[in-house]
């Protein structure tokens, strides 16, 4: 069970980092080099975490991970970028969202509304 919702996106980011690890493997057996790959997070607290040097009391229980994905972003292997809510196109389908919002995102993601008027 998560303590925060940063607990889970931070999970959630290892759990990515697993995946991407795995991938890479896959593809330099067929001999398509993977140097790094970006990530993009609508999480401040999360991407602040990876980059602070020391683990802190907030986040004892994700200490495993915390240092996991930093040595990545170290590396290069993990580039995490930042975007802003207002971009995020994954909102429309996890969260409540004012109109104006969720009408621009879901016609970025291409949908059609079925009960409009022809």
């Amino acid at each position: 069970m998560a303590h925060s919702s940063k607990e889970v996106e931070y999970k959630a980011l290892a759990t990515l980092t697993f995946e991407l690890l795995w991938l890479k493997q896959l593809l330099r057996s067929f001999d398509i080099p993977l140097q790094s790959s970006v990530v993009f997070c609508d999480s401040k607290s999360v991407i602040q975490l990876v980059r602070n040097p020391s683990c802190n009391e907030l986040s004892k229980h994700i200490d495993i991970d915390c240092h996991f994905i930093r040595e990545h972003v170290q590396t290069g292997f993990i580039n995490l970028v930042q975007v802003k809510s207002q971009d995020q196109l994954a909102d429309p389908m996890t969260k409540a969202l004012y109109r104006p919002l969720f009408q621009s995102l879901i016609s970025k993601l291409g949908t059609l509304d079925i009960y409009l008027p022809t």
